[in-house]
C-alpha cells in the first residue's frame, strides 16, 4: 500500500526513443533529451532509455506508416490499452445526451433562459426535459448548454465550461449508479483497466455538520468538536449508505451477475471524495475530515481532492489555508491519499502573484500524493526545484489536455507535460469531464502522440503509469524505480512474461492477494495482443 506524503516509486519513461519512427513522423516538435536548467546551475535529471522489444517495435512501425489515415489511426488508439482514467469528475464524465435522457426520465424541467434543469413543476418559462425526446431543436440547445459542443473557439471556455456543472446539477445527483454504468462501461470500451472518478459524498450531512460546528482557528479543536459525540461519523455512515445504494443501482444498471453482465462489472472503480474549494473554511474542512475518514474505514473510497475553479475568490483567498487543513488532517488519517486540483491557472486569468506558489504548496505542504493539471508550473517561484521535488517524491501529474486547451487556453508547446517529462516526474494522462468536454481517453493518447512526437513504447509506459499512481490497494507488480530501470517484475513474476494466462504459483498468489497488480496483469496481457494485431 502506498504511504501518504510519498507515492510508491514509479513513474514513466519519457524521451530518448528518437531512432524510433514515430518521433520523426508524427512529431510537432522533438521531445526534449535533457532538462532545462535549472535555478541553481544544473540540470533536469534525464530518465533512462529502457530497452525496446521487438513488438514495440514493429507496433510503432505500424503507427508512423498509418499517419496520414484518419481512419487506421482512431482504430489504433482506441484499441490501445489505456490502463485507467485518474481524474475525472462522475457528473462531468457522463454524455449530455445520457442526462437529458435522465431528466426526461426523472420529469424534471428546464430554464429555457439558462437551460438549466430544475425540480417540477414546470412553471412560466421552463418546459418538460421529456420535450427534448422530440424537439431536436431543444435536443441540442441542452447539448450545447451542458458541454462544449460547438462552443466558439474565441469565446469563454473557462465560464462555460463550469458553469455547466450548475445547470445540469439538479439531474446528476438522483442515480449516481446509473451514471457509473455509463462512465465505467465508456472506459471498459476504451480498453481501461481502472477508474477513480470523483463524488461529492454526504453533501448534505457534511454542510450541515460544518454549520452546526462553525470555524475555529484551531485545526486540532475543530477536529474534536467533527468527532464530538459520534457526529462526523454518523455523516460517514450516511455516505457509505450513499455509496451502498450507487453499487445496487451500478450493478442493476450493467446487470453484473447476470449472464449479460457488460464489461464495466469487470472494472475496478474506485470513489475519490471532492472538497469544494469555494465554500466556507469550516465546510472545506468537514470535507475534507470526512473523504479521508472514509477512505480509511471503507475500501470503496481512496482519496480526497479540492475540486471547483482554483481561480475562484474565496479558493484563492483560503488557498494556502487549506492546503494547511489537508497536512493536518492527513497526520489523523495516515492511511488516506490525497490528490489535489492545483496550478490549473494561467497568465491573464489570475494576478502575477497567484501564479507563484500553488502547485509548490500542494507538494511540499499538503504533500500530495499527486497533482491534478498543474498547468502553471514554469510560473512559479523556484519551479525546478518543485519539479525535481515531484520527481524524486514520484508525484504524478495529471494531464487532460482537451479540458486544459478548453478551460485555460493552454496547448501544443505552451504545456508543460514536455516539461515535466524532461524532469522526469511521472506523467498520467486523463479526461477530467470527458462529457462536457465531448472527449475520451483516446483522443488524449492520440493528441500526446501528435503534438508531443511520442512513441508507441512511451505511450505503452504512460498507460504504464496510469495504473502505476492508481489508488487501488496491493502490492505493485512493477519493481524497483522504472525512470531507472525500466518496467521490471518484482521477483515472484521474474522470468514469467508480463500477461501470460500461465503466471506460476508464486506470481498467481501476487495476482490474487493484490487488485492494482492483477490489474497491470490485465493490461499487459492486453499488450501482447495489440501487439499481435498491429505489429504484424
Amino acid at each position: 500500500m502506498n504511504t501518504p506524503g510519498r507515492h510508491r516509486p514509479r513513474t514513466l519513461v519519457v524521451a530518448g526513443l528518437g531512432a524510433l519512427a514515430l518521433v520523426a513522423t508524427l512529431s510537432a516538435g522533438p521531445v526534449a533529451h535533457a532538462g532545462p536548467p535549472s535555478a541553481d546551475g544544473g540540470r533536469a535529471a534525464v530518465p533512462a532509455v529502457r530497452p525496446v522489444t521487438a513488438a514495440e517495435r514493429s507496433t510503432d512501425a505500424h503507427l508512423a506508416s498509418i499517419r496520414h489515415a484518419p481512419g487506421a489511426l482512431r482504430a489504433f488508439f482506441r484499441q490501445l490499452p489505456k490502463g485507467g482514467d485518474l481524474h475525472n469528475h462522475l457528473s462531468g464524465a457522463v454524455t449530455p445526451e445520457y442526462l437529458i435522457g435522465q431528466a426526461a426520465e426523472d420529469g424534471l424541467c428546464v430554464e429555457t433562459a439558462t437551460m438549466t434543469a430544475v425540480r417540477p413543476p414546470c412553471g412560466p418559462g421552463a418546459r418538460p426535459a421529456a420535450d427534448a425526446r422530440r424537439d431536436r431543436a431543444f435536443h441540442d440547445a441542452l447539448v450545447r448548454a451542458w458541454s462544449m459542443q460547438d462552443f466558439p473557439a474565441d469565446g469563454n471556455g473557462h465560464d462555460h465550461f463550469f458553469d455547466a456543472f450548475g445547470k445540469f446539477g439538479e439531474v446528476t445527483w438522483r442515480h449516481r449508479g446509473k451514471q457509473l454504468a455509463q462512465v465505467a462501461g465508456a472506459a471498459a470500451a476504451q480498453h481501461q483497466f481502472s477508474v477513480e472518478t470523483m463524488v461529492t459524498p454526504a453533501s448534505d450531512g457534511a454542510k450541515k455538520l460544518a454549520d452546526a460546528v462553525g470555524w475555529d482557528d484551531d485545526l486540532a479543536a475543530l477536529h474534536a468538536k467533527l468527532v464530538a459525540g459520534g457526529r462526523l461519523d454518523g455523516v460517514v455512515a450516511e455516505a457509505r449508505r450513499e455509496a451502498d445504494a450507487t453499487d445496487a443501482e451500478f450493478r442493476a444498471t450493467a446487470r453484473c451477475g447476470t449472464a449479460r453482465a457488460e464489461p464495466a462489472c469487470r472494472l475496478p472503480v474506485r470513489w475519490i471524495s471532492q472538497v469544494s474549494r469555494g465554500s466556507a473554511p469550516e465546510r472545506v474542512f468537514t470535507q475534507l475530515a470526512l473523504g479521508l475518514r472514509l477512505a480509511e474505514r471503507d475500501q470503496r473510497f481512496v482519496a480526497v481532492n479540492l475540486v471547483q475553479p482554483e481561480d475562484g475568490e474565496r479558493a484563492l483567498r483560503d488557498y494556502r489555508l487549506q492546503m494547511r487543513m489537508v497536512r493536518y488532517l492527513r497526520g489523523i488519517y495516515p492511511k488516506a491519499h490525497v490528490t489535489l486540483h492545483a496550478g490549473e491557472l494561467w497568465p491573464g486569468l489570475v494576478k502575477p502573484q497567484e501564479l507563484k506558489f500553488h502547485i509548490q504548496e500542494a507538494v511540499d505542504v499538503a504533500h500530495a500524493d499527486r497533482i491534478g493539471h498543474g498547468v502553471d508550473l514554469v510560473h512559479e517561484d523556484g519551479w525546478q526545484r518543485t519539479a525535481r521535488t515531484m520527481a524524486a517524491r514520484e508525484i504524478p501529474v495529471e494531464v487532460p489536455f482537451t479540458s486544459n486547451a478548453q478551460i485555460l487556453g493552454v496547448r501544443g508547446a505552451a504545456h508543460p507535460f514536455a516539461t515535466y517529462r524532461a524532469f522526469g516526474v511521472p506523467v498520467v494522462l486523463a479526461t477530467d469531464d470527458p462529457g462536457i468536454s465531448r472527449t475520451d481517453i483516446s483522443h488524449e493518447y492520440a493528441y500526446a502522440a501528435r503534438t508531443y512526437g511520442l512513441s508507441y513504447p512511451e505511450l505503452k509506459d504512460l498507460a504504464r503509469a496510469s495504473l502505476e499512481y492508481g489508488f487501488l490497494p496491493g502490492a505493485d507488480l512493477w519493481r524497483g524505480n522504472p525512470t531507472r530501470d525500466g518496467y521490471r517484475t518484482v521477483g515472484a513474476c521474474r522470468g514469467v512474461r508480463p500477461g501470460s494466462p500461465v503466471p506460476g504459483p508464486e506470481c498467481r498468489r501476487l495476482l490474487d492477494a493484490s487488485p492494482k497488480a492483477a490489474a497491470e496483469w490485465r493490461q499487459e496481457g492486453a499488450f501482447q495482443r495489440f501487439e499481435r494485431t498491429f505489429g504484424r
